[in-house]
């Protein structure tokens, strides 16, 4: 136990999220051997101190409308002149694409094939590259912003460039959607919302839309963890979560063997 508690130290350089990550396959390890009959300690599962737990807003197809529609309201802004031009197609891109943001905002225009709608997605958070497919609606959407973006930003790499010709931060981004989320809600709101919430509306709807056809989600969970990039498919489960409670009695679903696949949550 002196041994682990000794390497189980967080480094000066480590955040908190990399530190839980540290730990995590130790602790798992000492399960195993616990598992196999070798006597092993296992770190505790608070370990490594308080977690941010933030529980994903599911935008409801009432939001995500007003969202689009005041996105497409915006208005030139003398610092960011082309934001009324970028900013309703980055956001249709990532909720329609399940992107992460930063994969929307970093993608370089060679790797948008508009002729054949299609994406590529480089290496990236997981070092995994991926193909993902427009709709149709969302590639028209593309070639309309991408025949504008000819004459305001035609010599950067990246589809959507700032004034510089590099990608916007993530906390531009950001401030651009809560500006838009604000102006869509009453006047007195608590509702914490992320661009990253974007992502799980999309996959809530894919695995509800499947649920309402009444598909085998079992098996067809490994191809929205492909298509979202997805390195473990516990990622993808974790998903279900987020589903309503009626759709989760769904006999499309063996629960027992997901319950498997999710990973275990402590009470930090």
């Amino acid at each position: 136990m002196e041994l682990v508690h000794a390497w189980a130290t967080m480094r000066p350089t480590e955040s908190q999220s990399g530190f839980r990550r540290r730990l995590s396959p130790l602790r798992e390890f000492g399960k195993y051997l616990n598992a196999i009959g070798i006597d092993s300690y296992v770190i505790p599962s608070n370990y490594t101190g308080g977690k941010s737990s933030f529980i994903p807003y599911i935008f409801t197809d009432e939001e995500l409308i007003a969202i689009f529609t005041e996105a497409d309201r915006l208005n030139r802004n003398k610092n960011t002149p082309n934001r009324h031009l970028i900013v309703p197609a980055l956001l249709r891109m990532i909720y329609f694409c399940g992107l992460r943001p930063n994969e929307g905002r970093e993608i370089k225009k060679t790797d948008v094939d508009l002729d054949s709608g299609i994406l590529f997605i480089r290496k990236n958070k997981t070092h995994r590259e991926r193909i993902v497919p427009m709709s149709d609606d969302l590639r028209n959407f593309c070639i309309d912003y991408n025949e504008k973006l000819k004459i305001f930003s035609p010599n950067s790499e990246y589809f959507f460039p700032n004034p510089d010709g590099i990608p916007y931060s993530a906390k531009w981004l950001t401030q651009q959607f809560l500006s838009i989320w604000e102006r869509t809600q009453p006047v007195q709101y608590t509702t914490r919302v992320r661009v990253y919430d974007l992502r799980h509306r999309f996959a809530s709807a894919v695995m509800m839309n499947w649920l309402n056809k009444g598909a085998d989600l079992y098996a067809k969970l490994p191809y929205l963890s492909t298509y979202m990039g997805h390195a473990k498919f516990s990622d993808t489960a974790y998903y279900i979560h987020l589903l309503p409670t009626n759709l989760t009695r769904s006999n499309a679903i063996d629960w027992d063997s997901f319950l498997e696949l999710i990973p275990e949550v402590s009470p930090w």
